[in-house]
C-alpha cells in the first residue's frame, strides 16, 4: 500500500519513466495559483500508473476559458477538466456584495457554476471534477452564523449542499471534497496565510499531496480502476483474540471496551458489502472453527451470507489469495487485503505486489480513522445491481465446485440451463451499462468509457443500435453482463463500436451467443460485413485474439466477418422470449 507522499517526493516522480501508463488529457482551471497543484497531480499520476498530459489555464481565467468557444481549453479538448474555485475568492466576492444580496449569494454562485458546466457540455464530451469549498468562518456572528442565512458560513455550507445535489443530476460531474480534506488535516495544515498573501496560493504544500491523491483516485475510477474486493483476516482484524485458542465466548466484539472498535469496523465492512464490494475471508485457521462466530456469535455484524469466498486453512496467504482471485476472476489490482499481522502483510506484498495492503495501525481503535483517510474504494458510479454482487459471486463459487464433477465441458454448460434476455438501452438499464463500461477492463475490445448521458445519447442515435445481455442459470442471476453498440458505417458495413463483458461469465459460450445475435441483426438489415476493432490497453490482452477466434479476418487494423457465409456458432444459451 503506497502511503501519501510528501510534495517533494511527488515532484521527483515527474522525472520518472511514464511509458506504458494509461494516457489522460487533463485540464486545470483555477482562480488561484495552481502550478504546484499541477506538479502534485503529475507526480501522483505516476504512482497510480497514469500518464497525465496536463494543460493549465492562466491564473484566474476560469470563466473566460469556458465561456469563449475559441479558447485554448476547447482547442486542447481534454478528457477531464478540474475546476478549482477557492473559498478565499468566494469570501472576497461576498465581502463586496450588498447586505441585502447576501442571502442569495450561494444561489448566484451556483447559477454561475451551472452555466459554466452547460457551456462545457455543449462543446466537449469531458468529465468534470469540481472542488467543493473548504470552510472559512469569518466569526462575524460566532455560533449564530449557523442560524443567520446571510452569514458567509451559512452560505458556504448551503453551497456545498447544493453542489452535491447538482452532481447527482449531472452524470459527468464529480466532486473532490476539499472540505473533508481540510477537516482531516486541520485548517492550519491546509492553509498558510503568509504564503497566500504573497503568492495567491490557498493550498499549502502539505495539503497538496492529499488533494492530488483524492483527485487522482477519481480519475483512476473514471478510467476503470476501482477496488472491487475486500479480503479480510479474522483474528485481531474482525474481532479481538484468537478464535482457535480463546473460543467463541471469549473473543472481543460488541459494545464494550476494545470490542467496540471491532464492531464498528464490521459495520464499515457491512456498508461496503451493501455498496457492492465483494467480501472474502483469508485466514490461517481451521475452517469450521473460523466460521463459528459468523454462525453463532450474537454480536457479529458480518454473517456468512455476506462473504462471497471463505478460505480458512493453514496454507500461506498469498496462495490463498490466488485461489480467491481464480474464483472471482478479477484483477489482483482490484483487491484490498486487511490483516493485523505485519508478517502476513509483507508476505502478500512480496508475492502479490498488485494487491493493495494497507499498513494497519497496531491499535484496533485506530483502524477506522486510518482507513477513512485512505479512501480505498473510490467509485464513479453506483447502481441497484451492486447490492446483488455478493450473491452472484457465491453462486459462481458453487458453479466452480459443480464443474469439477464433469469431465466434458459441453455437458457442464448444457447442465446449467442458461437463459439470456436481450434489450436495447433504456431508462432502467442505463446506470448498469454506464457502470459496466467504467469497470470492464479485461474483456473490453475498445475500452470506451460511457457516462449515463452518453448512453442516453446513443439510445437516441439513428446510426447506432444498442444491445444489453443478461444471463441466468439454475444457480441464479448474473444480471446485465454484456453490452454491444453497433454503428452503421455504410449500407454494407456494420461496425462493432463497443463490446465489453463481465469476466465472471467467461467460458460459458457467451461470446458465441452474442456474435450469433449480431449477425442475425446484420442479416435482417442486409449488411454484408460485420467489422470489429481491437484497441490494446495495458489490461485487455485477454481479448487480443477475440476476433480471430470467432472467425473474423484481419484487413489493416480492422477485423471483417462475411455475413452471408456465417454459420451460427455452438452455444448452450437460450433467449428469453418473454423479455
Amino acid at each position: 500500500m503506497k502511503e501519501i507522499k510528501s510534495f517533494s517526493k511527488l515532484k521527483k516522480n515527474i522525472k520518472k519513466d511514464f511509458s506504458g501508463f494509461s494516457k489522460v488529457k487533463l485540464a486545470i482551471l483555477g482562480d488561484s495559483a495552481t502550478q504546484f497543484l499541477n506538479q502534485a497531480f503529475k507526480g501522483q499520476g505516476y504512482d497510480d500508473k497514469l500518464d497525465l498530459d496536463i494543460w493549465e489555464s492562466e491564473f484566474n481565467q476560469i470563466d473566460r476559458q469556458i465561456l469563449d468557444p475559441n479558447s485554448d481549453l476547447y482547442s486542447y479538448a481534454p478528457d477531464i477538466i478540474v475546476i478549482f474555485k477557492s473559498s478565499h475568492k468566494l469570501l472576497s466576492k461576498y465581502n463586496k456584495s450588498t447586505v441585502l444580496s447576501r442571502s442569495e449569494f450561494s444561489n448566484d454562485v451556483l447559477e454561475n457554476i451551472s452555466d459554466l458546466l452547460s457551456n462545457i457540455n455543449s462543446r466537449l464530451n469531458s468529465k468534470i471534477i469540481l472542488f467543493n469549498f473548504n470552510e472559512i468562518d469569518d466569526s462575524i456572528l460566532g455560533g449564530l452564523a449557523n442560524q443567520v442565512e446571510s452569514s458567509f458560513l451559512y452560505q458556504l455550507r448551503k453551497l456545498n449542499y447544493e453542489l452535491m445535489l447538482l452532481s447527482s443530476r449531472e452524470s459527468n460531474l464529480f466532486l473532490c471534497d476539499l472540505s473533508s480534506i481540510q477537516n482531516l488535516l486541520g485548517k492550519s495544515n491546509f492553509f498558510q496565510p503568509s504564503i497566500y498573501i504573497n503568492t495567491e496560493m490557498v493550498l499549502s504544500l502539505d495539503a497538496l499531496p492529499h488533494i492530488a491523491k483524492r483527485t487522482i483516485q477519481i480519475i483512476s475510477s473514471l478510467n476503470g480502476r476501482q477496488k472491487k474486493c475486500l479480503i479480510l483476516d479474522l483474528d485481531n482484524t474482525m474481532w479481538g483474540g484468537v478464535i482457535g485458542d480463546d473460543g467463541i465466548e471469549n473473543i472481543q466484539i460488541g459494545g464494550l471496551g476494545i470490542g467496540k472498535a471491532f464492531t464498528e469496523f464490521q459495520y464499515w465492512v457491512k456498508k461496503l458489502s451493501k455498496r457492492g464490494i465483494i467480501l472474502a475471508v483469508c485466514s490461517k485457521n481451521t475452517e469450521s472453527i473460523a466460521k463459528t462466530p459468523f454462525e453463532n456469535h450474537p454480536e457479529m455484524v458480518i454473517r456468512l451470507e455476506d462473504i462471497a469466498v471463505f478460505v480458512a486453512n493453514w496454507e500461506n496467504k498469498a496462495d490463498n489469495i490466488r485461489t480467491i482471485q481464480s474464483i472471482l476472476n478479477i484483477g489482483f489490482d482490484s483487491m484490498v487485503f486487511l490483516d493485523d499481522n505485519p508478517f502476513e502483510r509483507n508476505m502478500v506484498r512480496t508475492n502479490l505486489s498488485e494487491v493493495c495492503v494497507p499498513e494497519l495501525p497496531e491499535d484496533p481503535a485506530d483502524y477506522l480513522e486510518y482507513i477513512y483517510g485512505l479512501n480505498l474504494f473510490e467509485t464513479s458510479n453506483y447502481s441497484y445491481e451492486d447490492n446483488k454482487r455478493t450473491k452472484q459471486y457465491q453462486t459462481e463459487a458453487k458453479r466452480v465446485a459443480v464443474k469439477k464433477r464433469f469431465a466434458n465441458e459441453d455437458e457442464f454448460l448444457s447442465s446449467l440451463d442458461m437463459v439470456s434476455e436481450i434489450e436495447p438501452f433504456n431508462t432502467f438499464n442505463t446506470p448498469r451499462v454506464s457502470q459496466l463500461s467504467q469497470r470492464s477492463n479485461q474483456f473490453n475490445l475498445r475500452t470506451i468509457r460511457y457516462s449515463e448521458a452518453d448512453i442516453k445519447s446513443i439510445s437516441e442515435s439513428t446510426t447506432h443500435e444498442s444491445f444489453t445481455f443478461t444471463l441466468k442459470d439454475k444457480f441464479g442471476e448474473n444480471g446485465l453482463i454484456c453490452v454491444i453498440i453497433l454503428e452503421t458505417k455504410s449500407d454494407e458495413d456494420l461496425f462493432i463500436d463497443t463490446w465489453f463483458m463481465s469476466c465472471r461469465v467467461l467460458k460459458r459460450g457467451m461470446e458465441n451467443f452474442v456474435l450469433n445475435q449480431i449477425v442475425t441483426f446484420a442479416k435482417k438489415y442486409n449488411f454484408k460485413n460485420v467489422i470489429g476493432e481491437y484497441i490494446k490497453t495495458p489490461k485487455n490482452e485477454l481479448v487480443i485474439n477475440h476476433y480471430s477466434d470467432l472467425g473474423f479476418k484481419k484487413n489493416g487494423d480492422k477485423w471483417f466477418l462475411d455475413v452471408k457465409s456465417y454459420q451460427n456458432k455452438k452455444t448452450f444459451i437460450k433467449i428469453n422470449n418473454n423479455g
